[in-house]
């Protein structure tokens, strides 16, 4: 079915509009959110969901128990479900995906908050799977709802980057490099008449975000640069949604590179940012300041926006405390998204004001990934997604290069908690050690807005993750 204009036309498919294309669609083997967007829930899914309000609920796990002690969990799968190729699912597919997710070499971006935490697997029959943890983690059943631990096909896995076969109630089929994803409608999926839509087509929008009128073959634009947002509030097409976000917006310090490996200097670079400013300018107010790498939608939040205020003085003064001599120079890497692009702008203003002057890079998503991702920055403005991922922190080879002896000892001694006050003390110093040694610059965590057409239902308002459920859509 050709793309059209007007849903009157199209009430069987969905055309969405997302600002970045992955780079692969195997979430479970490289780190970009929008991977997720497209194939998660729909082609490719895991053994536990995760509902809009944040709340997880079984999906290929039909029901699950905890032992007392909260290190062993033990999964019943759906009977039933088969991959799109028509092979069946069970626990050994479950095994192997676990298995290769937590190989050193997998590129998987929960291998340690989630993998690295597996000591055990076992397989007492084809519809069950025991997990042994090496130490209880409360956050277990959310992390297995993420889409890096999403379920492959043994046969096909290594494929899955290109042509991902699963479980889901749409199968992949076209990818047009630089334009778009098809994904349609599988008619053996285990409840494949409450699914509405045969299509859906993920449109890249990056090159027309800024225009003011919106491509007329396009349903819904995911997170859309908020001045095109206000701009269609009133057109009588359109409704726009806007709900709360896990997500973490930060100017990202290689703690590597000289003088940034000085926290006075990693402090410095935090007084000179004036939030409501950058919040006021990317957002039009639509998000909360933060100081750490927590979003107010998470489980322990502690507000720490206020631990460098905006403040040229003293961000001068660091600086020369730290030894820089004249005006500091850094390489500034913006990604292709719109609140890098524009926010980008406003920072060179800001850090220019205390004497940091900033040689601005515009780069490309795959760039940045093969760039900035694996170290090769100095500052870059970013957008992290994922929920209660300060685990990224623990690894000293991470991107941002933070090596902390202390830091690692909170996390462990969180992961060894007994009991939800001291988890949650925990927490609240986690954040505390992360904003004290200003490994980043935390600015906000933004409200979500999407612009969707008049006439289609189940969208999500709210987004815990980074994930479109298209079994949920339809049309009026």
């Amino acid at each position: 079915m050709a793309i059209v204009s007007g849903y009157a036309a199209a009430k069987d498919q969905v055309v969405f509009g997302i600002t970045l294309e992955p780079d692969r669609l195997d979430p479970t083997s490289a780190p970009a959110a929008a991977i997720g967007e497209v194939v998660h829930y729909n082609v490719l899914e895991g053994l536990v969901k995760i509902e809009e309000n944040g709340q997880t609920s079984p999906m290929l796990a039909e029901s699950w128990d905890m032992s007392a002690d909260g290190r062993t969990y033990t999964f019943r799968l759906r009977p039933g479900v088969r991959f799109h190729d028509g092979q069946a699912f069970d626990s050994a597919a479950v095994k192997f995906s676990f298995e290769r997710a937590r190989r050193p070499d997998s590129g998987n971006k929960s291998r340690t908050k989630l993998f690295d935490k597996i000591e055990h697997i076992s397989t007492p029959d084809p519809l069950t799977v025991v997990l042994v943890l090496r130490h209880p983690d409360p956050h277990l059943l959310y992390r297995l709802g993420e889409s890096p631990a999403v379920i492959l096909h043994p046969a096909s896995a290594d494929r899955a980057m290109a042509a991902p076969v699963g479980t889901g109630p749409f199968r992949f089929e076209r990818w047009d490099k630089g334009h778009s994803i098809t994904l349609v409608k599988w008619p053996d999926y285990r409840d494949a008449d409450a699914v509405r839509l045969q299509r859906a087509v993920f449109r890249f929008t990056n090159s027309f975000v800024d225009k003011v009128e919106l491509p007329p073959e396009v349903d819904v634009f995911f997170n859309f640069a908020t001045k095109t947002v206000l701009r269609n509030r009133l057109n009588e097409r359109y409704q726009v949604l806007i709900g709360g976000s896990s997500s973490k917006a930060l100017l990202a310090i290689n703690n590597r590179h000289k003088p940034l490996d000085d926290v006075r200097v990693r402090r410095a670079i935090n007084h000179a940012i004036d939030r409501a400013a950058v919040i006021q300018h990317i957002l039009d107010g639509r998000g909360s300041a933060i100081g750490s790498h927590f979003s107010p939608t998470e489980i322990g939040y502690l507000h720490l926006a206020d631990r460098y205020p905006h403040d040229p003085g003293r961000a001068r003064a660091l600086l020369t405390e730290a030894g820089v001599e004249g005006r500091l120079r850094l390489k500034l890497s913006l990604p292709p998204t719109p609140y890098a692009r524009d926010g980008g702008q406003l920072l060179v203003q800001q850090l220019a004001a205390v004497g940091i002057d900033t040689n601005v890079e515009l780069v490309s998503w795959a760039e940045w990934l093969n760039g900035a991702f694996k170290g090769d920055f100095e500052l870059t403005l970013i957008n992290h997604v994922e929920p209660l991922d300060y685990d990224i922190y623990t690894d000293p080879s991470y991107y941002f290069g933070y090596d902390s002896v202390d830091f690692r000892a909170l996390v462990e001694a969180h992961r060894n908690a007994d009991n939800p006050r001291q988890r949650n003390r925990l927490l609240a110093d986690i954040q505390r050690k992360l904003a004290d040694d200003a490994v980043n610059a935390w600015i906000y965590a933004p409200q979500v807005s999407t612009v969707a057409r008049k006439g289609l239902e189940g969208l999500w308002v709210n987004y815990p993750i980074y994930v479109h459920d298209l079994a949920a859509l339809r049309w009026r």
